[in-house]
Order: C-alpha cells, then structure tokens, then sequence
C-alpha cells in the first residue's frame, strides 16, 4: 500500500454533505485493509480565483494509507460528485500524520485573537 494526500473542495451549498462525504471515503480506503492518517477539515474558505463562478469552498485534507484500487473509486466518487468542484492527489513517502500548517495558522491566529480580546 502506498501513501497518498488528498484535498478536495466541496461547494459551498453543499456544505453539509461534508461529513457525511468524509465518512463515506474513509469507509472506503478502511474497507481493505488501508488507514487513514490524518483527516482535517478547514471549512469554508476563500478561493484563490473563481471556480465555476464559486468564490468560496469547503476544503478537505486526508492523508491516507491505501492500495490503488480504493484510491481509483475514490477519485472516480469525485469526478462523478457534483459538489466536488476540485481534488489533488499526490503520493507521499510516508505517513503524515502531525498538523499541516494550514491549520496551524488558524490556531496560530485564534489564540492571538483571543489574547487580544482578553487584554482588552
């Protein structure tokens, strides 16, 4: 089995298919054996340029373990999935499994923010 990262961006409206979404695919890439790694989700965010006239998304991080026959119907679940406006496949060299810096940054930025309104 190889090690794979996977982000995908869930339209906006369909924000609350997201759970049931991740849940789904961890289903799938457990189902034989695989593992999932680390599973972050970073909510609504803003895009970097539209998509389809779509100026925000629900961004999805995992970091799976997984044989390439899940890694296909999971990549074949997005294509055919309208509320997935885009997903990113790379192959890792191993497990990541510690905080990505996206959301480091956002913890980063929540403790700052709560300091400040504490001084306040």
């Amino acid at each position: 089995m190889r090690h794979y990262e996977i982000v995908f961006l869930v339209h906006p409206d369909q924000s609350e298919q997201v759970p049931a979404m991740i849940e789904k695919y961890q289903q799938v890439f457990t189902s034989e054996g695989g593992q999932v790694h680390r599973l972050e989700d970073w909510g609504r965010r803003q895009l970097a340029y539209p998509i389809n006239k779509v100026h925000k998304a629900h961004y999805v991080l995992m970091n799976v373990e997984c044989g390439v026959v899940q890694l296909e119907e999971v990549t074949t679940a997005f294509r055919f999935n309208d509320a997935v406006i885009r997903h990113l496949v790379v192959s890792m060299d191993s497990a990541e499994t510690e905080q990505s810096p996206m959301l480091r940054k956002d913890d980063d930025d929540n403790k700052s923010r709560n300091r400040d309104h504490a001084g306040a």
